[in-house]
């Protein structure tokens, strides 16, 4: 296993990412000076999201289905945790989008390849996920 959401995990059988990219942010509110710099006030933990990218392979595992199933979770509109392979609990996300591109495609047009993304939105308190 590479990583989890929820109960559904990014392995070789349902898919694969190559990319994950985690953006956390904090929050000042600023207040213009004269002749100075604006001064700033801490007010917050800011949003955090995670974007995962990949490839997936008809010949490797059916990406389709994969998609379908993170799919009906990002229906649910509940938060998943977000594990990855080494134990490290990133905390509790919601699916926010899901993009997907379909590539070399047969004469009937299923695609041999699956370019997609998902990005995740964390909801849950610092102080809960420990």
């Amino acid at each position: 296993m590479l990583l989890a959401i929820g109960l559904f995990t990014f392995s070789i059988p349902t898919m694969v990412h190559d990319d994950l990219q985690r953006r956390a942010s904090w929050t000042h509110a600023k207040s213009q000076r004269i002749g100075a710099r604006d001064a700033t006030q801490f007010v917050g933990v800011g949003p955090e999201t995670i974007s995962i990218r990949g490839t997936a392979y008809r010949e490797l595992s059916n990406g389709r289905a994969s998609l379908d199933e993170l799919r009906a979770m990002a229906d649910t509109g509940n938060a998943w945790s977000v594990v990855d392979g080494a134990g490290q609990v990133y905390g509790a996300f919601v699916i926010e989008g899901i993009d997907e591109g379909l590539k070399e495609l047969d004469r009937d047009g299923t695609a041999r390849k699956i370019e997609f993304s998902i990005d995740l939105w964390r909801v849950d308190d610092d102080a809960d996920a420990s």
